[in-house]
């Protein structure tokens, strides 16, 4: 049985991906990478007193009850990278940093239109835009140094907050590319 604080944590990451997932959301569709840095509101306050000045007073509430409750750090300048994978690779965080978010968007399709698809990539990429079952998503994956993983998955086709699907593992390769950061 998970312990009080384990509760927490997991409760507190899947708010923090939630709220990542619906600022990004806001900004609308067709937008690169962004990550976010997680970290403990109390800690953050406690190492940067004029914080207090930026952060909303729900916020700040939230913080001085919950142990666990999380602020999302977007990080500006992110290395130059070809792909995921390799932003991914060059992503290293401090102690200080008690987790990590991150949104992207892609292209999904049915696993039986992925067989039909040139082996050529740009001509492939061509292909997947214009394939009329493609499904633009945008995951937001969060994962904390405890182990803890939330995702939250919008489809343009859906996209109303109440539509957006929420687990634990509903991404897990990103699930672990992001936990390998936090090495």
């Amino acid at each position: 049985m998970p312990s009080p604080d384990d509760v927490l944590a997991g409760a507190a990451l899947a708010d923090a991906v939630r709220e990542v997932e619906r600022h990004v959301a806001a900004a609308g569709w067709d937008a690169p990478v962004r990550v976010f840095a997680l970290v403990r509101t109390a800690a953050a306050l406690a190492a940067e007193p004029a914080l207090a000045d930026q952060l909303d007073a729900a916020v700040l509430e939230g913080a001085r009850h919950q142990p666990w409750h999380l602020t999302s750090v977007e990080q500006e300048g992110l290395p130059a990278a070809v792909d995921l994978e390799q932003l991914l690779a060059s992503l290293a965080w401090p102690p200080t940093v008690d987790g990590v978010a991150l949104t992207v968007e892609r292209v999904v399709l049915p696993p039986a239109a992925e067989e039909g698809l040139p082996a050529d990539p740009a001509a492939a990429q061509a292909a997947l835009l214009d394939h009329p079952d493609r499904q633009d998503v945008r995951m937001a994956v969060g994962v904390l140094r405890t182990g803890h993983a939330w995702c939250a998955v919008r489809t343009r086709a859906n996209d109303v907050d109440d539509q957006v699907l929420q687990g634990s593992d509903l991404v897990p390769g990103l699930v672990e590319a992001l936990r390998a950061t936090l090495d």
